[in-house]
C-alpha cells in the first residue's frame, strides 16, 4: 500500500496561501456545527518521525476554539495505566459530545512502537488488531467520528530531515537515539505500518494516507480530510436525526413525530357516541 503513495505531490506557495486559511476557517465553522449537533470527533494522528505531525497539531489549534478541542500527546503508559487493558487510557481521554480530541500517537502504538521495539510479546500485538477493530466499531456506533491519518515520507526524506534538524540548534533535540534507531529499522516499521493500514481499515474508521514530502501539501490534505468527514457526518445526522438517540436533535425529532401522530382530544368521539352511531 505504501508503495502506491505518490510522494511527489506538491502545492505552490501561492496556492497554499489561498487554500489553507479557507480550510482553517471552514473547519472552525464546522467545529461549532459539530458542537450543536453533539458530534464527538476523534483524530488519530500517526506517521513517521519528522513527518510533520507537530505542525499539523499547531495548525489545528491556531483557529479552533480551545474550549472544544484537546490534544493528547503519546507517552509511555504510567504504572497505573499498565495495570489495565492498553485501550483503557484512551477511553478515559475520549471527547465529550460536541468536542474534539487529537491523539498525537494513539492506540496504534500497540501494533507499531510496542511491536517494532519488541516491548510486548507477538501474541499480544496480534490480538490487538481485533480489539482495536471492536473498539473503533463501538466508537462509531456510539456516534463518534474516528478520523485516522498516516503521514508518510520515504526513508530518504526522513534522513534529509534528520540532517536539517541536527544543523538547527533549536531543533537538534528532537533527533533522539530512538529516532535514529527507528530510521535504521525503517524496513521493519514499514512492514508493521502496511499491516496496520490494512487490517483495521474499515468503512466506519478508514485510514487516510497523507503524502507528507511537501509540508504544505500535507497540511492541506489533512484539513481537507477533516472538513470532508465532518460535513459527511453532519449531513448524515440531518437525514437521520435519530441516528444517535441521546442527542437533543433525536429527542426533538421524536417529540415532533409524536405530536404529528397524536390526534387532538377535541377530535376524538366518546366511546358511547361511537356505539350508538
Amino acid at each position: 500500500m505504501l508503495e502506491t503513495v505518490d510522494l511527489k505531490k506538491t502545492i505552490s506557495r501561492e496556492q497554499y496561501a489561498k487554500i489553507m486559511p479557507k480550510l482553517q476557517e471552514k473547519l472552525r465553522i464546522l467545529q461549532y456545527a459539530a458542537k450543536t449537533a453533539e458530534i464527538p470527533v476523534i483524530i488519530c494522528l500517526e506517521g513517521w518521525d519528522t513527518a510533520g505531525k507537530g505542525v499539523i497539531v499547531k495548525k489545528l489549534t491556531e483557529r479552533l476554539d480551545p474550549r472544544l478541542v484537546r490534544v493528547r500527546s503519546g507517552t509511555p503508559p504510567s504504572p497505573l495505566e499498565q495495570r489495565y487493558h492498553f485501550l483503557w487510557r484512551y477511553q478515559t481521554a475520549l471527547p465529550n459530545d460536541g468536542e474534539m480530541t487529537v491523539f498525537d500517537h494513539s492506540w496504534y502504538g500497540r501494533v507499531l512502537v510496542e511491536r517494532c521495539d519488541k516491548l510486548i510479546k507477538k501474541k499480544l500485538w496480534r490480538e490487538a488488531y481485533q480489539q482495536i477493530n471492536e473498539f473503533e466499531r463501538w466508537l462509531a456506533e456510539d456516534g463518534q467520528v474516528v478520523i485516522k491519518l498516516w503521514m508518510h515520507i520515504s526513508k530518504k526524506e526522513q534522513a534529509k530531515r534528520f540532517r536539517a534538524c541536527k544543523k538547527d540548534k533549536l531543533l537538534r533535540w528532537k533527533i533522539t537515539k530512538e529516532y535514529e534507531r527507528h530510521h535504521k529499522q525503517y524496513g521493519r516499521w514499514a512492514e508493521a505500518v502496511e499491516e496496520m493500514l490494512a487490517r483495521p481499515d474499515t468503512p466506519h474508521a478508514p485510514w487516510t494516507l497523507v503524502e507528507a514530502t511537501d509540508v504544505r501539501w500535507a497540511r492541506v490534505r489533512v484539513f481537507q480530510t477533516l472538513v470532508d468527514r465532518l460535513e459527511a457526518e453532519l449531513a448524515r445526522r440531518k437525514v437521520n436525526p435519530e441516528a444517535i438517540s441521546r442527542t437533543a436533535l433525536a429527542k426533538e425529532f421524536r417529540k415532533a413525530r409524536e405530536a404529528k401522530t397524536k390526534r387532538p382530544a377535541a377530535l376524538e368521539r366518546p366511546a358511547a357516541e361511537v356505539a350508538h352511531a
